[in-house]
């Protein structure tokens, strides 16, 4: 589209997730039984905001309305009001259960360590960070292995798996919770197959080295097993 009409569809964005960050802080600072549910909606907005953001300073060419993540899939979309029914259903259901303050207070800090992890993946990986996987190699194309790349091979995707299940604790889901473990494992294992084809062609013993030397940080997935 052209640049005007791209920047409104930006600042709409924007202006959405700003203000959804702002009902999640009104129900936070509340004493209801909605309290948690604020945490999640400054969690989740942010997030996405985030993306958005960190991309701009990373890796401006591959800028899109898509680095948002708001359209990352269906079945995410589906994942995402799944948990909503879920909370509100057991809510009225069983109140107290969505009250367990120690529990939700758990996710949070589960939500914070893997938004800090991913971004922190991002920032260190600079403009080899992109949101899809690359199939050829561009010329600025390097591997990293610093930072929080010497800790995992894939901390973005660590981040983020913490960060989906820790949304589902915080939310005390404990169907979602289940759902989300094991619909985020797969994905991820799949993902990090994907992507290690595409990291050995690219590097080839330079990438073998490194996937010996340090883990992929996902539990039990060890990234592709066929090296070539």
């Amino acid at each position: 589209p052209p640049p005007s009409a791209c920047f409104f569809q930006i600042a709409i964005r924007a202006c959405f997730l700003g203000f959804a960050f702002g009902c999640g802080l009104l129900l936070s600072f509340r004493q209801s039984s909605w309290k948690h549910f604020g945490w999640y909606i400054c969690s989740l907005s942010l997030f996405h905001y985030s993306e958005y953001l960190v991309t701009a300073i990373n890796n401006p060419r591959s800028l899109s309305l898509d680095s948002f993540l708001l359209n990352h899939s269906f079945e995410y979309n589906m994942a995402a009001l799944s948990s909503w029914i879920e909370f509100t259903v057991e809510k009225f259901i069983c109140p107290e259960m969505k009250q367990i303050f120690w529990l939700s207070s758990a996710g949070l800090l589960m939500v914070v360590l893997g938004e800090c992890l991913r971004k922190a993946a991002m920032l260190t990986a600079g403009s080899n960070f992109n949101h899809i996987v690359q199939n050829e190699k561009s010329e600025t194309h390097t591997l990293v292995t610093r930072g929080v790349y010497g800790w995992f091979r894939h901390p973005s995707y660590v981040g983020w798996f913490y960060w989906s299940i820790g949304t589902q604790v915080l939310l005390c889901n404990p169907i979602c919770l289940v759902g989300y473990t094991l619909v985020s494992w797969r994905f991820f294992r799949e993902r990090v197959e994907e992507e290690e084809r595409t990291l050995i062609h690219f590097f080839g013993e330079e990438y073998l080295a490194y996937k010996k030397k340090v883990p992929t940080g996902l539990p039990f997935i060890r990234g592709l097993k066929i090296e070539l």
